[in-house]
């Protein structure tokens, strides 16, 4: 079985950025609206999208997932021995793409940052600043 294609990573890099970004929704949206002062809106979200109560009921699960496959996501974009086609055009259109494969990365990483912080750090520091 050889390397994946340049294009199964870009595809899961996508992954990766959805991935993190329904950790966002489903953990830390939630609480931001709440420590906001937007408790409603979290209650009318929640009833018109149950599953976001599913999702946040096994948030556990939910990042393990996505953070896994933002690990794999890594080591696929920055494994040794990746080079692009040695012809120009074909060359700049690779480089182009991984520009975009990183930046695409590098955003879903702080999305799913962001939402570890709320979802599993802030309760607990706001007691023990409270403490």
């Amino acid at each position: 079985m050889g390397s994946p294609k340049s294009n199964d990573h870009g595809a899961l890099s996508w992954l990766a950025l959805f991935g993190s970004s329904g950790t966002l929704i489903c953990c830390a949206l939630p609480i931001i609206l709440v420590t906001l002062g937007a408790g409603a809106t979290v209650a009318a979200l929640t009833s018109e999208f149950p599953f976001l109560i599913t999702l946040s009921s096994n948030k556990g699960w939910v990042f393990l997932g996505s953070g896994l496959l933002l690990s794999l996501a890594v080591y696929l974009e920055w494994q040794p021995g990746r080079s692009c086609p040695v012809d120009a055009d074909l060359g700049a259109v690779c480089q182009s793409s991984r520009v975009w494969n990183r930046r695409i990365l590098v955003l879903s990483i702080g999305l799913w940052m962001v939402g570890f912080f709320f979802a599993f750090l802030l309760f607990p520091l706001v007691l023990w600043w409270e403490g």
